[in-house]
């Protein structure tokens, strides 16, 4: 399989052409069907059995190669310290822009991952949910300014994850609800050490901040296991994100219950012209000034053309 350098020979990264990647397909059973991957796919994406079987699979073999050496490791490790063996989930991170579809991408890796005999049980957790209610969002300030770093809850997701890797027998992490834009009250899923656990969300990647004292801090990342990142170029996230509000004035926007009703009538002309503006106030600069700087901290990028298909693999070297 061949592989070249990406931007020069300074990289961490092996960069893997789509159709080599997709030989590695052999490898492994496909065990979706079509029905499956209907289900799985989000509004916008262009996810069939061919995508999933060209680069996906590969990816789930792939990461149970990786949690077979995590667990090998953890056995010897745990020997050579003479502790006991504690079941700790392997935790994956993915991250990637609003509208490039790293939601469908954590749902899928789960479904995929969760019908192999080895890693039977695969929760999937946002990281939505650890957003700070829209009532202190609007308190402090910075409402607009919804999925920046400071508009989540850091220290319960912190401890949400470390306490996930410490191998407590029962986590909760909060509920989020995108027709009301807001928590949900009394909800939670229960995280009760999976064998494998996917954590899906805007800024999973960022790097540990300095505290006050001058010491750095510890990060959600630090936890991880294993990360991906979902790719594009900027002005195609763009428009797929215009492209999925447009659509979203006929589904999710109409329904009276939706934060985002008073968006349903809008006129295609006032849609798009309010999408754009939601992109360059709010998600545009998120991206660039947060999510994109993280891509280089992934263990696996995957790179996107403007029709959805992944083009190419980086992959971290070992």
């Amino acid at each position: 399989m061949s592989s070249h350098a990406v931007h020069g020979s300074f990289t961490p990264f092996d960069e893997i052409r789509r159709e080599d990647w997709a030989r590695l397909s052999d490898q492994t059973p496909l065990p979706l069907t079509a029905e499956d991957a209907e289900n799985l796919r989000g509004l916008g994406d262009r996810l069939d059995l061919d995508e999933i079987d060209a680069v996906y699979r590969p990816i789930s073999h792939l990461l149970n190669i990786q949690v077979s050496s995590a667990q090998n490791l953890r056995r010897a490790r745990g020997g050579f310290l003479d502790q006991p063996l504690q079941r700790t989930p392997y935790v994956i991170g993915v991250a990637g822009s609003v509208a490039v579809g790293k939601s469908t991408t954590g749902r899928l890796l789960r479904e995929l991952m969760a019908r192999r005999p080895d890693t039977p049980e695969v929760q999937l957790v946002t990281t939505d949910g650890f957003l700070l209610p829209t009532a202190e969002l609007e308190a402090r300030g910075i409402l607009h300014r919804k999925g920046f770093p400071e508009s989540y809850d850091r220290k319960a997701l912190l401890r949400f994850v470390a306490e996930v890797k410490a191998g407590t027998r029962r986590v909760e992490a909060p509920v989020y609800s995108h027709l009301v834009y807001d928590r949900v009250p009394g909800e939670s899923v229960v995280v009760q050490r999976p064998d494998v656990l996917i954590i899906e969300g805007l800024n999973v990647l960022q790097p540990a901040r300095p505290r006050r004292d001058g010491r750095l801090g510890v990060a959600v990342s630090d936890y991880f296991d294993f990360s991906v990142y979902v790719d594009a170029r900027t002005d195609v996230i763009r428009r797929w994100y215009i492209e999925r509000f447009l659509r979203l004035r006929q589904t999710a926007f109409s329904d009276p219950r939706s934060y985002f009703h008073r968006y349903a009538q809008l006129t295609d002309q006032e849609a798009r012209a309010t999408a754009e503006g939601i992109w360059d106030s709010v998600n545009g600069p998120n991206l660039a000034e947060n999510v994109l700087p993280t891509r280089g901290r992934a263990d696996l990028v995957l790179r996107k053309d403007q029709d959805h298909r992944v083009r190419s693999v980086l992959l971290r070297r070992v």
